[in-house]
């Protein structure tokens, strides 16, 4: 099983947000975030042909960017999964993460530094961030299978995954043209 990661794109500023008195899982994306993440996406694809399953945090910005990725692959809906959100408990979402393990490609839509801390966990058994995702950026993960490469052996687990790549949104956009 393979696993895209994908930070949400610019959201507005959490400051002058702050001055609307919702609350910051509120926050949209600005109109030339969502605009990057579009031309982003197109390079996503590129690299990662198709997905079986999409996550997102529920936190606005996050489903904001979930929603242009789902469009841009002709994905199904978005799933929001609170393990997502940057208060989410790396052993929930790992648990929610193994009842996937029939999919070949899983793609989530989250926070930093909370997919830091996830993506290091998966890659070493510790979250000390290894890597930092820019807004827009994206990672790819692999989990390994026994022998046989069933999908009902697929390992899911902290230090179980291996780095495949990791791509800024520039590089993203790049990679459509």
């Amino acid at each position: 099983m393979r696993l895209l990661i994908v930070r949400h794109a610019v959201a507005e500023d959490r400051d002058e947000f702050a001055k609307t008195g919702l609350d910051d899982s509120m926050r949209p994306l600005t109109k030339d975030g969502r605009r990057r993440m579009e031309r982003g996406v197109r390079g996503l694809r590129a690299v990662v042909r198709r997905i079986d399953v999409l996550a997102t945090s529920p936190f606005t910005r996050a489903a904001q960017t979930a929603k242009i990725v789902a469009d841009a692959y002709g994905a199904p809906e978005p799933v929001a999964v609170s393990e997502l959100t940057p208060e989410g408990k790396y052993k929930d979402f790992i648990g929610w993460l193994r009842g996937q393990a029939t999919h070949d490609v899983v793609a989530v839509v989250g926070h930093e530094p909370h997919l830091s801390g996830l993506v290091s966990l998966l890659l070493t058994g510790r979250n000390d961030p290894v890597l930092v995702l820019k807004k827009g950026g994206a990672c790819l993960i692999e989990f390994a299978g026994d022998e046989g490469d069933s999908d009902a052996n697929t390992d899911v687990g902290a230090g179980k995954a291996k780095l495949l790549w990791s791509l800024t949104p520039g590089q993203l956009r790049r990679l459509r043209d």
